[in-house]
């Protein structure tokens, strides 16, 4: 070793950090450590050092990237070469890292199969002799039919069971299940589970996992249920007849508390748990025969006194090794599997030889590239500088030629460019600010009126929004209640909709008493005079008051509101026309009665007329079903659930037009 490798070297060690001597040093112990572990040594921790070590792995990798960067990545050609790593060697590290993935997923899979089967073969056993008992049950006089059993009785063993007919079959049937129970006018829960067929799986009894069977006895008045339950134990869990290494199943309960394990949604809180006590997992075929844990779920069936049927998730955990799984999945192929083994080594190797030779070819060819590339990277400073002037040599008419000539198109257009954006930006800010002045349009506060809750939200589908929803003040005991959709959408709706809420406020506070009809009739006049021939806006408006118990409204041309009072629902559709488009449009007004509890939901058609996949609407009856089904909800959250609806039927977020809701509940 020459003296300037050892220089070198030394100084390359004075740059690092104490923490990364430490994390090398750690690496190269468990490189060692798992050298030794192939020669049969158990390691320690395995688990803690397995996470330490990705640690250490992707902190020495960070520490890497600068001095990659600026060492190894500088040259052009370097970095093309590490390119064709990444096109040629990274993708069969991450076919094989996907080939070992599925391979792990596929024995879990097994594994738990091979579980659920041995468990199956108890299901079979206590099924059967379930179906004995019953059968010598049936025979015997006196059964009681089955009554609704409290949740906080004691399971007491009938006397008909140790009639000598039954006892005999119970007898037979411990010398499979010495620990066996058999209750009669129990386990209904279970029998309900299968819709009145024959139960047979896991059940919790009494806060413990059982193989439970049950089956219903038809008998003179009625059903009888015979319930046999046998604890699962230590042993049984032994004699399970698969390749699986030590099991561990683990009941679990609702929890109300933070901790524990979350399975759909829901927290559940461990509580028996029953492992194996003998089972032993064999050693390693070879050095990647890797103990794999699995994990999965199994189901189980409250067999508790109570009438409802409650089901109760089953952790399952086990190890396995691949090499015990395979072996049994080879053997029915029979001779022919080490054949199979052949043919997907020798495509292997074919398959890598190919890559190399395609690695190969790329690393020639970028001799090609580099000369064109580096003209590229001196033009790119010119325009660093500000130089838009200079020009890419154009020496060859293939493709690095056209990105040169592209590149010279684009310096040409830049300044161009710059200006757009420019001017885009200054579009957005105009948007911004008229967005920000139309949500200053909005009530910025709920009124406060005895025996009135209300409550809206406006989800404009662009910036701005060409719906308008107002709540007006008119005298202590009556409050005006707005809703509108400008025709169009964009700024024009929005400016349409600034005009809209000053005239609607002006002429209603200025005319309090004035009935909602005269009201729309004056704002009709005034859209008509101040804007387009093609402008309009649907709009509703009601009065209510609160010491009348009375609500007074005018819809010019909007979608209906539903007003539900009494168990009734009413669309309030009198009034008019659209306003803006007739200057002498006549409007009516109808006044209803409110009584406690009634509700007023009124909304633009923005939360009707979104369609799902098969391009069917959402539509009034839809909406109406909603409403009915949520009256009793806060306004608040009717309004959020109603819109949250609309957006799963459409199965996206994305609006195709403004959505306003207004909820008002009237005590």
């Amino acid at each position: 070793m020459s003296p300037h490798f050892v220089r070198r070297f030394w100084l390359s060690l004075r740059r690092t950090t104490p923490l990364d001597r430490v994390a090398v040093a750690y690496l190269l112990f468990y490189i060692a450590e798992r050298i030794v572990h192939y020669f049969g040594v158990p390691l320690a921790l395995e688990i803690f050092q397995g996470f330490l070590t990705l640690a250490v792995v992707v902190y020495l990798a960070i520490r890497l990237v600068p001095w990659v960067r600026y060492r190894l990545l500088w040259s052009l050609r370097n970095r093309v070469a590490v390119v064709y790593v990444f096109i040629a060697v990274i993708p069969i590290l991450l076919l094989l890292s996907m080939v070992g993935i599925a391979a792990v997923l596929l024995e879990l899979q097994i594994g738990a199969h091979l579980l659920r089967d041995d468990l199956e073969r108890h299901y079979n056993i206590i099924a059967a002799d379930t179906n004995a008992i019953a059968a010598a049950l049936s025979r015997e006089p006196g059964l009681k039919a089955d009554t609704p059993v409290p949740p906080n009785s004691t399971a007491v063993v009938d006397p008909v069971l140790s009639r000598p007919g039954v006892a005999s079959v119970i007898a037979a049937a411990k010398a499979q299940w010495p620990d066996l129970r058999v209750y009669v006018n129990h386990g209904q829960q279970l029998v309900h589970s299968r819709n009145g067929a024959e139960f047979a799986n896991l059940a919790e009894f009494r806060g413990q996992l059982w193989f439970a069977g049950a089956e219903s006895i038809v008998i003179p008045g009625g059903k009888a249920t015979v319930l046999a339950v046998a604890p699962i134990t230590p042993a049984v869990l032994d004699s399970l007849p698969s390749n699986l290494g030590p099991i561990e199943l683990t009941l679990l309960e609702p929890s109300h508390g933070r901790g524990g394990v979350r399975l759909d949604q829901i927290v559940y809180a461990p509580q028996q748990e029953v492992s194996s006590g003998h089972r032993t997992l064999g050693r390693p075929a070879h050095w990647f025969d890797i103990r794999i844990p699995g994990v999965a779920t199994l189901e189980a069936v409250r067999a508790d006194t109570g009438a409802n049927v409650e089901e109760r998730p089953v952790l399952a955990q086990f190890d396995l090794r691949a090499s015990a799984i395979n072996g049994d999945l080879l053997t029915s192929v029979g001779a022919i599997g080490p054949t199979l083994i052949d043919i997907l080594a020798i495509f292997g190797v074919i398959f890598l030889v190919l890559e190399i030779g395609a690695f190969a070819t790329g690393f020639v060819l970028t001799r090609t590239i580099t000369r064109s590339v580096s003209d590229l990277y001196e033009g790119t400073l010119y325009v660093r500088r500000g130089d838009f002037g200079h020009r890419v040599r154009v020496t060859k008419r293939d493709q690095l030629g056209a990105l040169a000539e592209s590149f010279n198109e684009m310096t040409g257009s830049i300044t161009e460019l710059i200006e757009e954006q420019r001017e885009r930006q200054r579009l957005e800010h105009e948007v911004d600010i008229a967005r920000e002045v139309q949500r200053q349009l909005f009530p910025q506060t709920v009124p406060s009126l005895p025996g009135l809750e209300v409550a809206a939200i406006c989800r404009p589908a662009r910036m701005v929004s060409g719906d308008y929803y107002d709540f007006i003040e008119l005298g202590p005991t009556r409050i005006g209640i707005a809703l509108a959709d400008i025709s169009g959408k964009g700024i024009f709706a929005a400016l349409l909709m600034a005009s809209l809420q000053a005239a609607l406020r002006s002429a209603s506070i200025f005319d309090a008493n004035a009935g909602p009809a005269e009201i729309v009739g004056r704002l009709n006049q005034h859209l008509y005079k101040n804007t387009s021939d093609d402008r309009y806006a649907t709009l509703f408006y009601a009065v209510y008051d609160s010491e009348e118990k009375t609500l007074t409204y005018t819809n010019a041309g909007h979608l209906p509101p539903f007003f539900i009072s009494d168990g009734c629902t009413h669309s309030l559709d009198q009034g008019g026309t659209v306003v803006g488009l007739f200057e002498d449009a006549p409007f009516t007004q109808c006044t209803l009665p409110v009584k406690s509890g009634s509700l007023l939901v009124a909304f633009s058609d923005g939360l009707t007329e979104p369609e799902n996949v098969y391009g069917e609407e959402f539509g009034m009856e839809r909406l109406k079903a909603e409403v009915v089904r949520q009256r009793t909800v806060p306004p608040a959250r009717l309004a959020e659930n109603l819109i949250s609806g609309v957006e799963q039927w459409a199965g996206t977020p994305e609006q195709a037009d403004d959505i306003t809701v207004v909820i008002a509940h009237m005590a």
